[in-house]
């Protein structure tokens, strides 16, 4: 690992810095455990996540018993049963290998404007503890894109169109064999939503990230870079790999 933060922390590889967000989600969830009853954590679904859950899906340490997780976005349009569903991606990789007190899952598959109140209201009904994130290839975090990124957001969870770089990312990371097979729309927390997290975990990862990595820490908080906004949270942590962070390397050489 190279220390070059307290709160930036960057490995060799993907899989290395996945664990090592694993190993601190662990800690702070456990350290959470000790004080209160129940602990109520926002999830990402996304490739750069899959070795952080991984190692929390074999903890034993932790009380799953007493976890309510929730997840970030999910598109609007895939069939039921899709694998690119993001509700799939946590059941397969983490929700359904740990016995949870309880999951809340986004349904596209209803009365959007039913499922916008119903899920903020899960949203609000408690404190979030913790959020583990990611950003996004323009930027974004969860499916706030450039164009549709607000830093003041009145909702909790909105419909949004999204950016055809965005859709672009879900072709570069496997999850869609072609750019017409993405959907353009999705349901979202907003930034307000995820900002709200007591303690914020950021993994990112690969080369196609440094630009989005790079405008996060050093540029201008905007929401031409969305996740530029996390620099302003008290409590959030990084974890990279070499190759995301590298464009930051390159200003600070």
């Amino acid at each position: 690992m190279l220390d070059y933060a307290k709160n930036i922390n960057v490995f060799s590889s993907r899989t290395e810095a996945g664990t090592a967000a694993g190993k601190a989600i662990e800690k702070h969830i456990l350290k959470l455990q000790e004080r209160q009853e129940v602990v109520r954590i926002i999830f990402a679904a996304a490739p750069s996540q899959d070795a952080m859950l991984e190692y929390l899906a074999q903890s034993r340490s932790i009380r799953w018993d007493k976890i309510v997780a929730l997840h970030m976005d999910e598109y609007i349009g895939l069939p039921k049963g899709a694998q690119q569903h993001f509700s799939k991606y946590l059941e397969d990789h983490l929700f359904s290998k740990v016995g949870l007190k309880e999951r809340f899952l986004i349904n596209p598959h209803t009365d959007l404007d039913e499922e916008l109140d119903r899920y903020s209201k899960l949203v609000n009904e408690g404190p979030i503890d913790m959020v583990c994130a990611g950003i996004g290839e323009n930027g974004h975090i969860a499916f706030n894109d450039p164009p549709v990124a607000h830093f003041d957001d009145p909702e909790t969870v909105k419909i949004v169109t999204l950016d055809e770089g965005c859709r672009q990312q879900q072709v570069n990371d496997g999850c869609f064999a072609s750019l017409d097979q993405v959907p353009e729309k999705a349901l979202t927390l907003t930034i307000p939503a995820l900002m709200k997290g007591e303690k914020l975990f950021c993994i990112v990862l690969g080369a196609k990230k440094s630009e989005a990595v790079k405008n996060s820490l050093l540029g201008p908080i905007t929401t031409e870079c969305p996740a530029s906004i996390l620099a302003t949270h008290a409590n959030c942590e990084y974890y990279f790999d070499e190759d995301a962070y590298q464009g930051v390397l390159k200003v600070s050489s």
